[in-house]
């Protein structure tokens, strides 16, 4: 069922499946929506489940952020939409930056189970070509305004990041550009002791975004984790696989 909800003045999309007492909160990845994840929401249902399938502020149906969020902002934002629909101690499942949320969320307040899919959430490691180019970017910035006047230097700044850029980078909003720089490097090691609902983690072996080190990272430190891989899977190893998928859901819900 596609629902519209409004909270703290921010309107924001959903499909919700199912009227059971058992809440489940699924979070997509940066730049996809609800459809990209209904495998995750529909592993998810059942008689006993009420699937809260979001468009997270800023993607799909919903309104964006009213200002730069950073993950801990989503988290609270999701939080309030919980409290709002009466979701207490949900499941969580969140798919790459849904991850980051999740496991903000989880570490913070209690929830009945964790499922990290391709999961965001620990800072990426990066080559000295990449630090180059982002220290050459930030000097230019101070630089050109001065050489070239601000114009001029507004325009090969903005080419310069263009280039520079993702595609996900790159086919944002200013704000949710502004959004993704202040959430990509954040780190969030810190906060996975302090999880402790049983927690599954779905990877594909092959992810490139969120590599495997990642998740045997996420494993060592979450007190309740369990890694289930997919040898031939990518960053969207739900998708590659949805029929295990679906059962390694089900199974760990116990559905």
């Amino acid at each position: 069922m596609d629902e519209t909800i409004e909270i703290e003045g921010l309107r924001m999309r959903y499909d919700r499946i199912g009227d059971g007492p058992r809440p489940v909160i699924v979070m997509h990845g940066w730049g996809c929506n609800a459809s990209t994840v209904c495998i995750l929401a529909e592993a998810a249902a059942s008689p006993s489940t009420t699937v809260y399938n979001l468009d997270l502020p800023g993607f799909g149906g919903s309104q964006e952020p009213p200002a730069d969020w950073g993950v801990y902002d989503y988290a609270r934002f999701i939080e309030a939409f919980a409290k709002a629909v009466g979701a207490e101690r949900p499941v969580l499942i969140g798919h790459s930056y849904g991850g980051r949320i999740a496991i903000v969320y989880a570490s913070e307040c209690a929830v009945d189970k964790v499922i990290l899919v391709d999961a965001a959430g620990i800072k990426p490691r990066r080559s000295l070509r990449y630090y180059i180019k982002v220290y050459s970017f930030k000097l230019a910035k101070r630089v050109l305004p001065i050489v070239l006047g601000r114009r001029k230097a507004s325009d090969v700044i903005d080419r310069m990041r263009g280039n520079a850029g993702s595609a996900d980078y790159n086919a944002a909003s200013p704000v949710m550009r502004r959004v993704m720089s202040k959430s990509v490097n954040q780190d969030l090691k810190h906060l996975m002791p302090l999880i402790k609902a049983p927690t599954l983690l779905i990877w594909g072996a092959k992810d490139t975004a969120t590599p495997l080190r990642d998740a045997k990272t996420m494993e060592r430190l979450i007190p309740d984790a369990g890694l289930v891989c997919y040898e031939d899977a990518d960053h969207y190893s739900f998708l590659r696989r949805p029929a295990q998928t679906d059962a390694v859901i089900k199974s760990f819900l116990k559905i």
